[in-house]
This record gives structure tokens, sequence and C-alpha cells, in this order.
């Protein structure tokens, strides 16, 4: 028998409360209405990524309407970040352990004010964007490959990030094949010689493998940074066609080491869609070249859609802020062009990710060896100890915090006025509207299912709004870094281990909440809005017994050891205030206490989804 607990913790609901700083509805909020919490950005940076309270959806439409349509579906949202480059890792290194955590945690969870960062475009070897002037490879000689110079400060803050956020999703990315490969052997410019191909598709093969044995998976890779652009630093020049005759042979070899590594095509300006699409047209049959990848520095983001239209997918990939000529504008300008272009107008035409450059640069906008003629700014300044957040960290935040990986973009009319928009609906059901004004001061409206709020946005500034359309308050975004409590609704009595228990097949029970480790669970995402749900004392995770096949009602939800079944997958969907219900992957079915009992050692198992309370459960931390 086990003995009952004592002294009941004090928690933190994980329910985003607001104080309505001067919002105005427009009428008298009831249960059917939903409501919208609001953040903000101000071009002047009086207000950063600031909560500004809650609008129910119980006004008029204005003048400048903003009409959405969740029955229009577009493509998901993969991701937002940046790239730890060698200049950038070596800064945050250079930290004080306190204020490196410190930044980390802002960086990469959604807790506090946090913005969750969930993708990392990594190079693979020396960038423009080096620590120190001394460019490398993985293979400077032939036949000596080794990756031990990312090791001494890239990959050290590319597994902290990840103990931050265990989700993040990874590109790789080369500036440089090792300079024996090349035409002119040098890292900078030159190509690739033809006889050389199978080399480097080896090189890239050893390149991802390392980076796997660090626990750093390369999900999605494109085989040269630039290829229009040879230049005075690591680069490489590439035509569309012999990257596609590359990519051949890369495929093979990815094949034969059992790889399943995405490729993008191109990697560069959106001024030249022509040549992913000569790429796609050469590889044709090649199931692994899912899309291509864009920069920002020449075109504009329309060019997406050419490729869209083929139904490759589109990521965003590289981004650099520079100061304004007026460097007491950079903030403002940097703000309003990178939330247009950059997020809106992106993914308004098919991309998935939101990726800038560097994660962090010092006040000189280094250390580089590029050609920024304007200083060049990371996502975060470090100098002298001390971390300030660029434009770059709000643009991207204003997306990151709230629009869950695997949400999908929903139709949002453009009006007008300066009032750009972008919409999306989270796996969980909650739909996420980001808008910059690109113009004066704008009252406008958002108008969902045919009822509005309305809200007076800036000039310059950005505004997240984040809403429930099923007419409840929308719940905050899990934060996968946190250890929470899962509380029943039905009974307040919080989920846990059986008797503390550490073998596979330990039984999920409810019992009155108290402090021990085995009722604290961390959501680690495993995409699509489905997470893997991990208990703190024995590592084990939330399993429906009997494995994939085992869809019936009542059957119990134990712990084992994750194997990345589905049947240990749950998407988290918000029902009502501040609550979640758990919804199995493999089989639909909900998490449900037995009986919708209130004892202590009441047993968990899955149950067709009803809207009982006995299936409704709130998080705390």
């Amino acid at each position: 028998m086990r003995s009952s607990r004592a002294g009941v913790a004090a928690a933190l609901t994980l329910t985003l409360a607001a104080a309505g700083l001067g919002l105005t509805g427009g009428g008298t909020a009831h249960a059917a209405d939903p409501v919208a919490q609001v953040w903000v950005t101000t071009g002047d940076g009086a207000r950063k990524l600031s909560s500004d309270g809650t609008l129910t959806f119980n006004g008029s439409p204005q003048g400048t309407d903003v009409r959405i349509d969740g029955n229009q579906r577009s493509q998901r949202y993969t991701g937002a970040g940046a790239s730890v480059t060698g200049a950038s890792a070596r800064l945050v290194q250079g930290l004080p352990a306190d204020r490196r955590n410190e930044l980390m945690r802002s960086l990469f969870s959604t807790s506090g004010d946090g913005i969750g960062l969930s993708y990392l475009r990594q190079p693979l070897a020396s960038t423009d964007f080096d620590a120190s002037n001394s460019p490398y490879s993985y293979e400077d000689t032939r036949g000596q490959f080794s990756i031990d110079r990312d090791k001494a400060e890239i990959i050290p803050v590319v597994k902290q990030a990840l103990g931050v956020n265990p989700s993040i999703r990874f590109m790789g990315t080369p500036w440089s094949p090792p300079a024996w490969m090349k035409t002119n052997n040098s890292l900078n410019g030159g190509s690739l010689r033809t006889e050389n191909y199978g080399d480097f598709a080896d090189y890239l093969v050893k390149a991802i493998k390392a980076y796997g044995q660090e626990g750093i998976t390369l999900t999605d890779l494109t085989v040269q940074n630039e290829p229009e652009n040879p230049t005075s630093y690591p680069s490489m020049s590439m035509s569309s066609a012999q990257q596609a005759d590359f990519i051949r042979v890369l495929d093979q070899r990815l094949t034969a080491a059992g790889l399943p590594t995405n490729l993008l095509a191109f990697d560069h300006n959106w001024d030249h869609p022509n040549y992913p699409l000569d790429v796609f047209s050469r590889t044709n049959g090649i199931s692994r070249v899912i899309g291509a990848a864009f920069h920002c520095y020449a075109g504009n983001p329309t060019a997406q859609q050419q490729v869209q239209s083929t139904g490759k997918r589109v990521f965003f990939t590289e981004c650099s802020g520079t100061d304004s000529d007026n460097t007491a504008n950079t903030f403002a300008d940097s703000l309003r062009w990178q939330a247009e272009n950059l997020v809106v107008q992106n993914m308004r035409n098919g991309g998935e990710t939101v990726v800038t450059w560097n994660l962090a640069l010092n006040q000189s906008g280094g250390p580089h060896q590029g050609l920024c003629g304007t200083r060049c700014n990371g996502v975060v300044e470090i100098a002298n100890g001390n971390v300030t957040r660029g434009a770059e960290y709000y643009s991207l935040g204003h997306i990151s915090k709230f629009v869950k990986v695997g949400a999908t973009r929903i139709g949002s009319t453009s009006p007008g006025g300066g009032i750009q928009n972008v919409a999306f609906q989270n796996p969980d059901g909650t739909r996420v509207a980001y808008v910059v004004n690109t113009g004066g001061t704008q009252r406008f409206s958002l108008t969902d299912n045919g009822r509005s709020l309305a809200y007076t946005l800036p000039g310059g500034a950005v505004a997240t709004f984040v809403w429930n359309p099923s007419g409840s308050e929308p719940t905050g975004p899990i934060d996968t870094s946190a250890w929470y409590r899962v509380t029943n609704t039905n009974s307040g009595a919080c989920l846990d281990a059986t008797d503390w228990g550490t073998a596979n097949g330990t039984l999920l029970q409810q019992w009155s909440c108290g402090d021990g480790a085995n009722e604290k669970w961390q959501f680690r995402s495993t995409g699509d809005g489905y997470y893997q749900v991990v208990n703190q004392h024995n590592t084990k995770s939330w399993d429906v017994d009997g494995g994939t096949g085992a869809t019936a009602d009542g059957v119990k939800v134990h712990l084992w050891d994750y194997t990345g079944g589905t049947n240990q997958q749950w998407r988290a969907e918000s029902v009502a205030s501040g609550t979640y219900r758990f919804v199995a992957r493999h089989s639909n079915k909900c998490l449900a206490v037995d009986g919708s009992s209130t004892a202590n050692g009441a047993k968990l198992s899955q149950q067709t989804c009803s809207g009982s309370a006995a299936q409704s459960f709130r998080l705390t931390s």
C-alpha cells in the first residue's frame, strides 16, 4: 500500500492570463464568442513581444478587415530559427554560464519570454562567419575526415539548444567541399571536379553520420550554399545541371548508407527560381528531393510560388539583417521588413520555414570574413558579456512562440492599407494570425466564422493573435523543455507512475498531487503536433498497451521505453480555457481516467473522445 503524500506544491497554470491593456472588443462577451490573446512589438522598441491583453470576437468588421478561412489550407509550418556559425558559437560559449543558460532558454524555450526557435540550419565546416581567420573543411587532407573543430564550440552550443528544445529540426549545408576536390584547389570559389562527385557525396554522408553520433540528426540537406556566388570566402560555383548530376550520385550514396536525409535544391536567392525548377526536372524520380531553399538577397518571395506549383516544398533558409543608413532606425526598419518579407510574404508564397542567418554576432557584426558592407546583425548581439536582442529576435519570436511545428497555413485575406498578415491553425485547433503594419497607425479587424474583433496597430508594429475558434480561451504553448504535472479536470488528481515503478508496463494512474518526480512529465515533440510524454522519475513514456494495433476502447495506458510507435505519440488538443485532451496517434482515441473515477489509484486507458471531464487535463509547472 502506498502512503499518502503531503505538501501539495503551488503550481503555475499553463494559461496565458492577460491584462487587457487599452483593448476594445465592441460588446459584451458570452461563452460562444472566441477570445484572442494579443502580443505586440512596436518599431520604437517601447513594447517588445509584450502581452496586450485579450480581445473578444464580438465586434463589427472594420473598413480594413482580415477574413480568416479555416477551410482554405496550404503548406505546413516546419519551424523558425537561425544558424550556429563558428562566430555565433564563440560568442555564446564566451558568456558566463548563468548568462549563457538564460540566453539559450530565451532562444529555444517558449517559457516566460522565450521564443522557442525550432529549426537550425547548420553549416558543415567553414563559412564567412568563422570564429577565426583559419578556414577549414572536414577533410583538408584526403583520407583524414574529422569534425573535431566543430566539437570545440559549435556542437556544444547545438547540444545545449537541444537540451532546451529536444524537438529542434536541423538542416546541414556546406559552403565548400575540401579544396582537393575542386578545380582551383581552394576553399574559395572554383567548382567541383566531375571525377570527385563520389568523393564529395561520401564526404557528406560522413558528415551526416558524424553529427548523428553527436546526437544531432540532419533531417534536411542542401548540397551547396549559394551555388551562384563563388567568392573570396569558402564557396563554390555549381550550375543547376551540375547540382542535378551530383544529387543523383549523392542519392545513391545516402541510400547505400541507409540515411533518409531529405535534399533541397538551390539554397540561393529569390531572383533565380528557374535554377531549382531545372534541378527538379533533371532529378525526377528521386523522392528525397523534396523541394528548394531560398535566400533573401535578390528578388522577392513571390518566386517561391513557382516551386510550390510543382508540388515541391519551399524552405526559406537565410537572410542576414543589416544596419540602416541611419543606425538609429535599424530596429524599426529591420522589424518591419523582416516581418513583411521573411514571415508574411515568404509564408503566403509557400514557405514552411523562416530562418535568418547568425544566431549571435558582436557589436561589429562579426567575427566575419565576408562582405558585410553595412554591419550584419544576428538574432542577438553579444558584447562585453551582455546580450541585446535584435529585431530578428522579435520578428521570429512573433511566429515561433505561438505557431506550433506541424501547424497548417489557413486562408486570410490581404485587405491593404499597410496591414499584411499570414494565419495558421495549430494541431490543437487554435488559430494564430501574424500581422505587420507596413503603413501608418491603422485600425483593422479580424473576422473568423462571422465574428470580428478590432485592434489598432501602430505603424511598423507586429502583432500576434491567438484564439480558439470553438469559443474557449486558448491554452498557452506547451514548453518542451519544462516538466509538468498533468491534473485531471474531473478529479483534481495528478497522473503519476504507479508505486514509483521503473519497469516497462508500470501503469499510469491518478493520485493526489504532490511534488514527486514520478508525477512530473515532459512533452517532447515528435512532429506534426504530437508529443512523446516522458516521466521524470523513470524516463519511460505514455504507451497504449498492445502496440499500434491496439485501437479498442478501454485499452490500458502504461509506461514503456520509447520506440517511436504511434501508440506512444499524443496530440494535445485545447478543449477549454487552460485545459487539454490527449489523443493517441494510432487510434485517434483520448486518454481517460477509467470510469470517470475521482479516487486515488484509478488507472487510465484510451476511450472514444467524448468531451468528458475525465478526458480533460490541465498542465502546471
